[in-house]
């Protein structure tokens, strides 16, 4: 009885020891895997740490861990044209698996950078009319991602304005246009001849003529503001949600992370989510996908997010039948 538990343990040992250096083996040869991450934000900005969080997070869910089997190479413009630029061809020097890429401009910097590696982004709006892919439902290229907004949208930006301040006439369309797509004014313009206001494109590039063009048009009554999607526009949040509150202007924002820094409504995309599938196609990307057959997709879903205490402040009620639409209302 003892020798056969002796042989017995004598094999099970030896199978142990067989197996210790096959794992360790199979460990080290797993293939470490670059990818590259070029945003417009400063690295400071604590709502852009957030979202490129998330990325990171839904990577981790999907099996690949820093250290392990991939390394993140982050680089932050901070809206720099030249920093921009400079990472750009940084990350593309560093030869990685992918690249996400996050805003308009950084893409066509990317762009600029490589034809030939993966790149996926976020918040790259219009990306046929920018030559970024050949097609929605067919990119063809090197570069495939996540809009934020369809060129339909701007209409539903102006109405629900409307529906949050009734007597609003005027309306300041906020935009940088070096940075902003454009693709948005069309349906702003014919939304605004049904709703008998008047749209104003005011253009700035940073936070003195954003000051100094808000400060021109309040001049003048029953004016309100469509923050744009525009990656100078969240830049500048501080700055601009500072003079909506001066001046005391409705205004509406196209991305969420104006509403948490003090902004009265928001109507658009759940930017964690964007980010978070952005990650699932870099997994799919990393095992084999080609971006070109990766179609462009547009979010399935819209929020509208009301920040009451915003209201309250510039002396505005919003109605009760809007209050129940939002997805949030914020005390």
């Amino acid at each position: 009885m003892r020798r056969r538990k002796f042989i017995a343990l004598l094999g099970g040992a030896a199978a142990l020891a067989s197996f210790q250096p096959f794992a360790a083996r199979a460990q080290q040869s797993e293939r470490m895997r670059r990818i590259g991450v070029l945003t417009n934000f400063a690295e400071s900005d604590l709502e852009a740490k957030a979202f490129i969080g998330a990325f990171r997070q839904r990577l981790k869910e999907l099996g690949w861990s820093e250290g392990r089997n991939i390394r993140i190479d982050e680089r932050w413009a901070a809206g720099g044209v030249d920093r921009r630029r400079a990472y750009a061809a940084e990350l593309v020097g560093l030869k990685p698996d992918v690249i996400f890429g996050v805003s308009t401009p950084t893409i066509a910097a990317l762009q600029q950078a490589t034809r030939t590696i993966p790149i996926v982004f976020v918040n790259a709006n219009n990306p046929v009319g920018f030559g970024f892919v050949a097609s929605l439902a067919r990119p063809g290229g090197n570069i495939t991602g996540f809009i934020s907004f369809e060129p339909t949208l701007g209409g539903k930006w102006l109405g629900t304005l409307k529906e949050i301040a009734p007597g609003v006439a005027r309306v300041a369309l906020l935009h940088n246009p070096q940075t902003h797509t454009g693709q948005y004014f069309q349906s702003i313009e014919t939304a605004a001849r049904s709703l008998g206001v008047k749209p104003i494109r005011v253009a700035f590039r940073d936070a003195a003529e954003v000051e100094r063009a808000l400060d021109e048009f309040a001049r003048e009554p029953n004016g309100a503001l469509l923050v744009l999607p525009d990656s100078t526009n969240i830049l500048h949040r501080e700055s601009i949600i500072r003079m909506a509150g001066r001046h005391r202007l409705p205004a509406i924002y196209s991305q969420r992370l104006f509403i948490t820094s003090g902004g009265l409504a928001h109507y658009g995309a759940n930017t964690m989510d964007l980010y978070r599938q952005a990650a699932e196609y870099v997994d799919r990307i990393l095992k084999g996908a080609k971006p070109a057959d990766l179609p462009v997709q547009a979010p399935t879903k819209l929020e509208l997010v009301i920040n009451l205490k915003a209201a309250k402040a510039i002396g505005l009620e919003i109605s009760p039948a809007l209050l129940t639409r939002a997805d949030e209302v914020i005390e």
